[in-house]
């Protein structure tokens, strides 16, 4: 329920009923060091109608920008219809379905989603979600030295052209487990990861090797490759993938001769709205070969004593539910609001829906690259084929530029110079089908304008 329903004559008679004097009573247990002796800096509490005015004006200071960001997190149109049923009592009050008997509508569900990911990546099995695409990366390549053991130091081949952000989350969660990462450097004009790199480490133990696709710059790497030497090599294959983009793409599972291992990614593109941040939520598919090493768990279709179908918790890998010794992760029930989001947007929008946006997105963003390379000093970067986001660079510094974009409500891009400052003045630009030929002028002439001052 959105507030408490007990009455102060309604605590007082419970109190009395189990003979406490108060509610602080309840908690004697612990030490009074221990208890807080006040919340400091924090306002006094509003009524319902200030809350709702506070939080209007908070929602304001957003404004509603002309948004030309991508890097992970991408604007699409998403059906009223899909967050109308997913906020439902029954799925938003929806917690972890312990009880498979009470639980079957959030547990088909799952199933369902678990269905759709399996078909869209390729793969064989599927869990049913992670915390987000970054965490998602570290689990897939904690699962693959699990899947794939080796006698020496376990490393990892981890392209530059993966999302830095996912380098950094990898880092910060392997780490300490002794998981080291080898670099692979990007082709200065294509943007992809170049195969010939390679050759360096064959003969050596190599856990697995990351192939993301399309990768950070928006360019599509050369799958069939990467794949088929990593399989000669020993070594495992995780993808990282935008979903979406497998509405039009060869899926993972289809990579080289017998496919990728292990695919995980950002599920944000499936339903989820930007929400200054989050949350959003990852995915996380494997050959059925490494099921029992995927973290999380899985739930199964099955039948009950009178034949009808039902479904349950197939394989539960979390320490709640096994030895932790056993226990592959912890993760299990943490995005179940976004996965029902996600089921119901892949539901609404089939296949060809997806593809529809998948196109209309690529297609944009070929037109705002055209647009904005005709501007004097303005360069396409890559010239690698890529899904809908591109790179260019610019004549100026992009940080001042973008800010003073920023200013006139348009979002002008990711600035690459941080992660990226052998790229010059470069960004990371994405168009998605929200976009109409207006918006791409209103960014071209805008950067145009100011480029010219």
């Amino acid at each position: 329920m959105p507030f408490i329903p007990h009455t102060e004559s309604d605590v007082r008679e419970m109190l009395a009923t189990i003979g406490a004097p108060s509610t602080t009573a309840l908690f004697d247990e612990i030490p009074p060091e221990l208890i807080c002796k006040g919340l400091h800096g924090v306002p006094e509490g509003l009524g319902e109608m200030d809350i709702v005015r506070l939080m209007q004006g908070r929602a304001k200071l957003d404004g509603q920008p002309l948004n030309f960001i991508g890097a992970g997190a991408y604007e699409h149109h998403i059906p009223a219809a899909v967050w109308d049923i997913t906020t439902r009592g029954e799925f938003y009050s929806a917690y972890t379905p312990y009880q498979a008997e009470a639980s079957q509508g959030t547990l088909q569900l799952l199933y369902e989603f678990q269905s759709m990911m399996t078909a869209l990546t390729g793969m064989e099995v599927s869990n049913a979600s992670m915390y987000d695409g970054a965490s998602a990366l570290a689990e897939a390549l904690l699962m693959a030295v699990r899947s794939n053991p080796k006698t020496g130091p376990v490393r990892v081949l981890m392209p530059q052209a993966v999302h830095p952000y996912y380098r950094e989350a990898v880092r910060a969660i392997t780490e300490a487990q002794n998981l080291e990462l080898l670099p692979l450097a990007f082709d200065a004009a294509r943007g992809d990861t170049a195969a010939a790199q390679l050759k360096q480490y064959e003969g050596q133990d190599i856990t697995a090797l990351v192939i993301p696709q399309p990768n950070f710059f928006g360019v599509l790497e050369d799958v069939d490759t990467l794949t088929d030497w990593a399989h000669a090599n020993g070594a495992m294959v995780v993808g990282v993938v935008n979903p979406l983009s497998l509405a039009l793409l060869e899926p993972p599972g289809e990579w080289g001769a017998k496919g990728a291992d292990i695919v995980c990614g950002d599920g944000q593109p499936l339903g989820a709205p930007l929400s200054s941040g989050g949350p959003y939520f990852g995915f996380l598919t494997a050959k059925q070969q490494f099921v029992r090493q995927m973290p999380g768990r899985i739930v199964g279709r099955t039948v009950d004593v009178d034949g009808k179908p039902g479904f349950t918790l197939t394989l539960q890998a979390r320490e709640q539910h096994i030895r932790r010794s056993k226990a592959t992760s912890n993760i299990c029930t943490n995005q179940g609001l976004l996965v029902t989001a996600a089921t119901i947007h892949m539901s609404m929008l089939g296949a060809e829906g997806l593809a529809r946006v998948g196109a209309h997105s690529v297609g944009n963003t070929q037109a705002l690259v055209q647009k904005l390379a005709a501007i004097p000093g303005v360069e396409l970067v890559f010239t690698g084929d890529r899904f809908h986001e591109a790179v260019i660079r610019l004549p100026q510094p992009a940080a001042p530029l973008l800010e003073k974009l920023a200013k006139q409500d348009i979002l002008g891009g990711f600035d690459l110079s941080r992660h990226y400052p052998e790229l010059g003045n470069a960004v990371l630009v994405c168009a998605t089908e929200t976009k109409s030929e207006a918006d791409l002028d209103r960014y071209a002439a805008a950067l145009r304008k100011l480029l010219s001052q």
